[in-house]
């Protein structure tokens, strides 16, 4: 048992993805007792964050969106779910503490959740933790075995930012639109902001730039960057969306057609992975450019010291890999480090390039658009599974 949250009218919603792990079918039901057969649609199950969807008969009620960026020790919160079975059952409490990290076992571990005092119980987990105005503020996720009154959910903002590479185009439809947007959340102050175009992008087709603040894609009014994935999903590659953008403070309109990933970004290969999450793994057909030998500078921006693995190396054994570069040490605080990346582990990808040689991670690194790839992705093989997360590089 589990709760969920409506994030769009179309039935997508998001849980835990410890609510639906491993299960062989999920039937959702709404407040007004209508059920409806789910489907996966994807996860992430370090973030423990999952979308599911239903085919519902009618649009449905989305929950109102708040903002963890202004959370107050003591405040009033409200927790609903479907605790022990009992559904919408609601409890009251404050925000005990924020910023807590919760280690679960070797697998799993939170960081930064709001620690809350409303009763929690087993069903709860992926139900929305309310303001007193109503709006979410986080998602129910885990309770203090033995304790009292020990409750913990992630920040509403910290679940978008999962959210929105959950239903990024680029992983459910290979489609892309290039925009890199970065959510600034400050109280009711919170907008999408382009911080980067991919080159020869449709968002760089469509004329916008760095520092633009999305206001409005198709019907869908734009907070973040959760709103604008959702807001082309479904969208086939060559339709055009109208995009309201605004700059310096003026207003514009651009159409921004669908990509698709072909050419320099063609998709290698895209696999389900049992209790990890989906992967898209897309290369570039652009010749990596000359460069020093890799060391210092993967070192000093990512905290890693790699060396070159063949691609007859029995990790790479049915795998669609070329090689990888493994991991030889991890600088403790890098980014790396902060990722749970560790020794033996194989990096296989940098942004859309694999990085099968030192070559190909200094030509990512020393790209001279490297500061608009933050996040940058990355890709690793781990005992012959792939994961992958997103570097917050900061500008160099």
């Amino acid at each position: 048992m589990g709760t969920g949250i409506v994030i769009d009218e179309r039935g997508y919603i998001v849980t835990n993805y410890h609510v639906v792990q491993d299960v062989d079918t999920l039937q959702v039901t709404l407040h007004d007792d209508s059920t409806y057969t789910a489907r996966v649609v994807s996860f992430d199950s370090r973030e423990d964050l999952a979308i599911i969807k239903i085919s519902a008969n009618k649009p449905l009620s989305v929950m109102p969106l708040g903002t963890s960026s202004d959370l107050m020790l003591g405040e009033d919160v409200l927790a609903i779910g479907n605790a022990f079975g009992y559904p919408h059952t609601v409890t009251r409490g404050i925000i005990s503490a924020l910023g807590r990290n919760v280690e679960v076992n070797e697998e799993q571990a939170y960081h930064n959740l709001i620690q809350i005092d409303a009763a929690i119980n087993p069903g709860n987990s992926g139900g929305p933790l309310i303001n007193r105005d109503g709006d979410v503020i986080g998602i129910n996720v885990a309770i203090r075995a033995g304790a009292q009154k020990i409750g913990f959910a992630i920040p509403i903002d910290d679940a978008r930012r999962s959210i929105a590479r959950l239903l990024d185009i680029e992983r459910l439809n290979n489609n892309s639109h290039g925009l890199i947007g970065r959510d600034e959340k400050h109280g009711e102050d919170r907008k999408l902001v382009v911080a980067g175009i991919s080159a020869n992008s449709p968002a760089a087709a469509a004329g916008l730039r760095n520092g633009d603040i999305v206001v409005k894609s198709g019907d869908v009014s734009i907070i973040d960057s959760a709103d604008f994935e959702r807001s082309l999903l479904g969208k086939t590659a060559g339709e055009k969306v109208s995009v309201t953008y605004r700059r310096s403070g003026e207003e514009g309109t651009v159409e921004l057609q669908i990509g698709r990933l072909n050419g320099q970004r063609s998709v290698a290969g895209r696999q389900q992975l049992q209790g990890k999450m989906e992967l898209e793994v897309t290369r570039s057909a652009q010749a990596v450019t000359p460069a020093a030998a890799t060391g210092d500078r993967a070192w000093d921006v990512l905290g890693l010291r790699l060396s070159k693995m063949e691609s007859e190396s029995e990790i790479f054994q049915g795998q669609s890999y070329h090689g990888g570069m493994q991991v030889e040490e991890v600088r403790s605080g890098s980014p790396a480090y902060r990722h749970g990346i560790r020794k033996g582990d194989v990096l296989v990808g940098l942004h859309v390039w694999e990085t099968v040689t030192p070559e190909n991670v200094d030509y990512v690194l020393k790209h001279p658009q490297f500061s608009s790839f933050s996040p940058l992705k990355f890709f690793i093989l781990r005992e012959r599974e792939t994961l992958y997360g997103h570097f917050q590089i900061a500008a160099r």
